[in-house]
């Protein structure tokens, strides 16, 4: 049988030999940062690279907010098959591994470098993510929020000032204990929750690092920004282990490379942009103050004690590698 092809000036149709144009598939991320924040540009950029490197295969779909469910919803969706990727505190993952809660001792590393190595290297964390595929996610690589630190609606300066107040946490043990060893009752909300709850009284501040606070404009209701850096709180980058295990192995490594991508991304605005953060949160009315940190290390060195109560020897084993951070990363 004869095939023609059809050929109008510089255009050539070609009727026989056509290849039919596959449809993208849509990949759905959510997470509960602002439309502003950090995270939602890093998910943004994720979403382009997707697309770049899959050679347009993938599109996806990013919701903002919480759009599709708290963190914790968001994670029972990646169990389930029913969302694709997402982002939340390492903490948060606890709820798959319990010892992950760890990951919130206090004043475990001191900057960013420090927290970037033992979360790329630290092999008690690595043998906890490795963990999680069973139980249906599966760890891409970390996002970056930053130190965790405190808005209230009075003056905070010292853990006497949490004597009689509430402050909101996310559910996590090892944050609770943190709370309450400073001297606060801690109350467990979404963080979506937690401005409303502020502004209403429920709670009489919150706790998260400096870009999520200027993200969400905690300040707005908690003028009063203590920077006691508490807690390394990054931001694990997740996958459905449903979505993974249809990828090709090429697709898996156009994902891997798009979640490095955003990673370097997230990491280096949150760290560079932080005192900017801070300047503008002045401007609008906030009040920054940075205390002697020897009071809350002194309150807190109790949850040590309370850790290796329940974690046994994880609880060394973490220190361990944070150890050799600390001695490697001045």
């Amino acid at each position: 049988m004869i095939r023609y092809c059809l050929s109008v000036g510089a255009v050539a149709l070609t009727l026989c030999c056509a290849r039919p144009v596959l449809a993208q598939e849509v990949l759905k991320f959510n997470h509960t940062d602002a439309p502003s924040g950090s995270r939602d540009r890093a998910a943004q950029l994720f979403a382009r690279k997707v697309a770049e490197y899959t050679l347009n295969k993938y599109r996806v779909l990013v919701f903002h907010s919480g759009q599709l469910g708290n963190d914790s919803k968001s994670l029972e969706q990646l169990q389930a098959g029913t969302l694709d990727f997402t982002v939340a505190a390492t903490g948060t993952y606890a709820s798959m591994n319990r010892s992950l809660n760890l990951t919130a001792l206090p004043f475990l590393v001191d900057s960013y470098e420090q927290g970037w190595q033992f979360y790329d290297q630290s092999i008690w964390l690595k043998a906890q993510f490795d963990q999680l595929p069973a139980k249906g996610v599966r760890i891409l690589n970390t996002w970056e929020a930053g130190f965790r630190s405190f808005t209230t609606k009075t003056a905070f300066n010292a853990p006497t000032d949490a004597r009689g107040k509430k402050i909101r946490i996310y559910q996590n043990d090892m944050l609770r204990w943190v709370m309450e060893s400073i001297g606060f009752e801690a109350v467990v909300k979404p963080v979506t929750e937690a401005y409303l709850a502020i502004q209403q009284g429920v709670v009489d501040g919150q706790e998260n690092p400096i870009d999520t606070i200027s993200s969400l404009r905690f300040y707005e209701v908690a003028p009063f920004v203590t920077l006691t850096r508490h807690v390394y709180s990054p931001l694990p980058l997740s996958i459905s282990e449903k979505t993974w295990k249809r990828f090709s192995s090429g697709d898996q490594l156009a994902i891997k490379r798009a979640a490095y991508d955003a990673t370097v991304f997230s990491r280096t605005q949150v760290r560079d942009n932080e005192e900017r953060l801070l300047v503008e949160m002045q401007q609008k009315g906030a009040k920054v103050t940075r205390p002697d940190l020897a009071p809350f290390r002194k309150a807190v060195a109790v949850v040590y004690d309370k850790a290796r109560g329940v974690y046994g020897k994880d609880v060394d084993l973490i220190l361990k590698d944070a150890d050799i951070v600390r001695r490697a990363v001045k």
